[in-house]
């Protein structure tokens, strides 16, 4: 076989010569066209789904969001595989598709299912699609601490300043934050003191949401804030703006519970509930860090 073929090619080498030449000629064309990449995509492409359900043990995220998401995205087309993870808080669910699927097409086919979710139980606080990420994962961990500045602070510096200026470096496609702390006022109530005075804790939810400015659980009147309206003068029109007056933990200290009384007839306080604290959301999960660097915020 291997004679025949040295033979062909010697009495044939004129053809041979032209035909390796215009391979040649097609490999420098597809040169300045084909993609170039440190490591090629081998892996399928993939859409991930994240939802946060705060307070929800493991199997509770099960039963009340992951088995709902995995019924909702099982009839997109191409999809190869459904995998998910239920952890205390915190739902993700993959979906594979079949090898050559175009991704920009796979997730909006996927997100297209996602606008159904308002048939879902209200029992997450979020559900989106994650970013997308190549096979090789994340190519840069970096740990972020300061000796004069509280987990807290390093967490709003991180989010709003760090974060921004890294997304805005051509070639990077997503920053994912660990670690991160954002700033909380808080009331942390004395169950003995909700006795004292005959409160409920519904009643200390529903008065430190409505004393801010715009509150995230959606059962109160604070996660509509409205217009300030309007008052119009001869000349012009003036616009009536919401001013917080409530930034700081002793501030919503002096919240007053409504329609309650202290013995003495002065207003019942959030203060005189509990402590009111700055703090920050539970952490979900552990974040490890260099020994050089105690407590800090990994990202990447």
């Amino acid at each position: 076989m291997m004679r025949w073929i040295v033979a062909s090619s010697m009495h044939l080498r004129y053809l041979i010569v032209v035909i390796a030449a215009a391979v040649m000629a097609v490999g420098v064309a597809q040169l300045r066209t084909m993609p170039v990449d440190v490591l090629p995509e081998f892996a399928p492409p993939y859409v991930e789904i994240q939802a946060e359900a705060l307070g929800l043990s493991a199997p509770e995220v099960e039963n009340l969001v992951t088995l709902d998401v995995e019924e909702l995205e099982a009839g997109v087309s191409w999809v190869k595989t459904i995998r998910s993870t239920s952890v205390p808080g915190m739902s993700s669910v993959v979906l594979i598709f079949e090898p050559g699927t175009d991704f920009m097409r796979a997730r909006q086919l996927t997100a297209e299912r996602l606008t159904q979710t308002f048939v879902l139980p209200n029992v997450f606080q979020s559900l989106g699609l994650l970013p997308p990420k190549s096979a090789t994962s994340r190519v840069l961990l970096v740990g972020l601490s300061s000796k004069t500045l509280s987990p807290i602070e390093m967490g709003v510096l991180t989010q709003w300043t760090i974060r921004p200026a890294l997304l805005a470096v051509p070639g990077v496609a997503n920053i994912s934050v660990w670690g991160q702390r954002d700033r909380q006022l808080q009331v942390l109530v004395d169950q003995a003191r909700l006795r004292k005075y005959g409160v409920k804790i519904d009643s200390v939810v529903e008065n430190t949401g409505n004393a801010m400015f715009v509150s995230l659980l959606s059962f109160l009147q604070a996660s509509y804030p409205g217009t300030g309206g309007f008052f119009d003068t001869p000349q012009q029109r003036f616009e009536v703006r919401h001013v917080l007056p409530i930034s700081t933990a002793a501030e919503l200290a002096q919240v007053p519970v409504y329609e309650q009384k202290k013995d003495d007839g002065s207003p019942l306080l959030l203060g005189d509930l509990g402590r009111v604290v700055e703090g920050h959301q539970p952490l979900i999960g552990a974040c490890s860090s260099s020994r050089s660097f105690p407590g800090a915020t990994r990202w990447t």
